[in-house]
This record gives C-alpha cells, sequence and structure tokens, in this order.
C-alpha cells in the first residue's frame, strides 16, 4: 500500500480546489498540532449579560457559564524538504523550487485580492475529524540547512501555521437545522439552489441524489429537498 502524504490544495473563490496548485508534502510530518479554544464566560444568577467567570457567587460552589461561541482552531507543523538526491529520477538544483509553493499560499493571488484558502488533506479520516482542514496560512518560517556548492540552498524545514477558515453559511448549516432543508420557489433549479447554499451550481447532483429525483429538472413548487454537506 502506497504512503498517503499530507496534501495542500489552495481553493478558488467559490471553494473549488485548484488541483494545478495543489502541493503534497516531500516527507510527512512528524507531529500535528491542531488547537481549539471554546467561550464560556460567567454570568451572575439570574442577570441576563455576562459577567466575570472569577467572580464567586453567594451559595454557589462556581459561577454558572453561558456558553459565548467557538474560537478558531489553529493547526500547526513542520515539514522538511531535502533535495541533495533526485526525486523521481529527476535532479532539482534547488530547495525551494519546492518550497516557493507553499510560501505562495501567503502570498496575494491576484484572481482573489488575498492569499488563498487552502485545505489540508492527509488519509481517510472518520466523520467528524479535523482532517480535512481548511484554514489560511497565518504563519511561516523558513530554515534552509545545507548549500551547494554556487550558493543554492538543497534543504529546508519550514514551520508553518494555518487558521481555520469556515464559510458562515455552511457552518450554520451545521449548526442550525432549518438549514438542512431547502423549500422548492417558482424558478427554482437544482443548479440555482446548489449556488445558493454552496456557491457552487455544479454540486447541484449531491442534492439530486439525496432526495432520488428521477427528473431533476422537474421540480414540485413547496417540495422541502434535504440539503446534503458538500464535498
Amino acid at each position: 500500500m502506497a504512503l498517503a502524504k499530507l496534501l495542500m490544495l489552495p481553493l478558488d473563490s467559490l471553494g473549488i480546489p485548484q488541483l494545478l496548485k495543489s502541493m503534497p508534502v516531500q516527507f510527512n510530518p512528524e507531529s500535528v498540532s491542531i488547537s481549539k479554544s471554546v467561550a464560556w464566560s460567567g454570568a451572575a444568577a439570574g442577570a441576563e449579560e455576562a459577567g466575570d467567570a472569577s467572580t464567586p457567587i453567594r451559595r454557589l460552589n462556581a459561577p454558572p457559564l453561558q456558553f459565548s461561541g467557538g474560537r478558531t482552531r489553529e493547526l500547526s507543523l513542520a515539514l522538511f524538504f531535502d533535495v541533495t538526491e533526485p526525486i523521481a529520477g529527476v535532479p532539482i538544483p534547488d530547495v525551494r523550487l519546492l518550497t516557493n509553493r507553499i510560501v505562495a499560499m501567503s502570498r496575494i493571488d491576484r484572481s482573489l485580492g488575498h492569499p488563498p484558502v487552502v485545505r489540508l488533506i492527509w488519509g481517510l479520516a472518520p466523520l467528524g475529524s479535523d482532517f480535512p482542514f481548511t484554514g489560511v496560512l497565518t504563519q511561516l518560517s523558513q530554515n534552509f540547512t545545507l548549500f551547494s556548492p554556487l550558493g543554492n540552498p538543497l534543504r529546508a524545514e519550514l514551520n508553518l501555521t494555518f487558521t481555520e477558515f469556515l464559510q458562515p453559511e455552511l457552518d450554520l448549516r451545521e449548526t442550525d437545522p432549518e438549514l438542512t432543508t431547502r423549500a422548492v420557489r417558482r424558478g427554482d433549479t437544482l443548479a440555482s439552489i446548489a449556488s445558493s447554499v454552496y456557491r457552487d451550481p455544479r454540486q447541484w447532483r449531491l442534492i439530486a441524489e439525496a432526495n432520488e429525483l428521477d427528473d431533476p429538472r422537474r421540480l414540485e413548487v413547496g417540495r422541502t429537498l434535504s440539503i446534503p454537506d458538500p464535498l
């Protein structure tokens, strides 16, 4: 069985992977760190507004807490690159020919107006796992450790931090049951519904399959469609 490599996929403005700009790592990281904090705040008994969680309340062992919302996850990893030997039989004179593709993920993409959102994929993960992880590259450091006689770097160690990027509409779909269905309105097509909920009209087949539509071109006005999770 071939070794599964960590893959970094920049996304376009619709969230579709740009396969030509994909970046498989040369060596898998030895460890990956993912951190997330969740906001809870203290509230005085019977009060509507959150207060200081450290403020004691008489007759209670601890102040009551109110959920204030989730905070962004961060994924950190270190990658190693080495071109002292040919890769797949091809000599590479400078390790930056590999690492510059990662550096590009920290720079403004002219077609987007900002650095790309990146999806990190590594193997087949159980539902609800941290992979695939979608985020933006918020920290990058490069350390070049070996050089050719011409001064070209041949080995590099990169430390990367990705901050989670969530589309608000898709995030709400996972927490609000009302967003998992859609009533058909006059003039709706599967492509227009997919464009509205996924920002990608090409995902209309997901809705057709989830609702077992024999003729996707004929939608009954008023029918409630199940909206599955996007690919």
